[in-house]
Formats: C-alpha cells, structure tokens, sequence
C-alpha cells in the first residue's frame, strides 16, 4: 500500500488488504465495538498525567478503527469526511451570516474567547463571576 496516500484512504486500503487474508471482524456490532474501544483508549490516556504521546497514539488508532469502520459499511471514508466538511461549512457559514446580520462580528467574538481563556487560566469557570 503506497505510503504517499493520503492517510484516511491509505488506512481502509491497509484493511482491506488484512481483510483478504481474513483478518477482519464479523459483523458490524464487532467493529463498532473497536471503535467504542479506541475511543475508551483515548479517554483514558487524557486522564493521565502527562498524556500528549499516548493521546496522539491512541487518537490515531481511534481513525484507524473508523476507517476500517467505514471499510467494513463499503463506505469511502474520504467521500464521508468530505461530506461531513462541507456540511460543517455550510453550517458554520450560516452562523458567521447570521452575526453578521446581528452586528456581532468575528472581532467581537475574537475577544470574548481570549476573556474566556483568561478567565480560565486564573481559575474561574465562567466569565462575569469575578463580579457575582
């Protein structure tokens, strides 16, 4: 399986490949399952202390495991994620019409999410309750 591929298209031909010698799952409860179970994984190495190389490991096998997902339906998961971009986009856009029309603007709300950070990092959980 050609490295140069783009990673998404190159893990569902990783499984279809193992899934020619028989090493792929039974049903669809099973590799739903191996997704619940990556995305445990992932859970799990964030509660630990220092977590950045295991959650990067465990977020990886986690996109492997929806990619043989994807396989396993006969979906093609490039054609799914792009899909589920342009929804998101179009989506968002109508978010960024409607502050538009409300006068809100991206700057506005630019600012507001760097009060909220601030007000994260100094130990509040909400903006405003320095005044209640």
């Amino acid at each position: 399986v050609p490295a140069a591929l783009p990673a998404l298209m190159r893990a569902q031909k990783l499984g279809r490949r193992a899934a020619r010698v028989g090493f792929d799952w039974r049903t669809t409860a099973a590799v739903l399952a191996k997704v619940r179970e990556e995305l445990d994984e992932l859970e799990a190495a964030l509660a630990e202390e220092e977590p950045h190389e295991r959650v990067e490991e465990e977020l990886g096998d986690l996109l492997f495991a929806v990619a043989q997902a994807s396989r396993f339906l006969a979906l093609d998961a490039e054609m799914a994620l792009r899909r589920a971009n342009a929804k998101f986009e179009r989506r968002f856009g109508w978010i960024e019409a409607e502050l538009a029309r409300e006068g809100l603007h991206l700057a506005r709300m630019e600012a507001l999410w760097n009060r909220v950070k601030q007000h994260e990092r100094a130990g509040s959980t909400e903006p405003g309750s320095e005044h209640a």
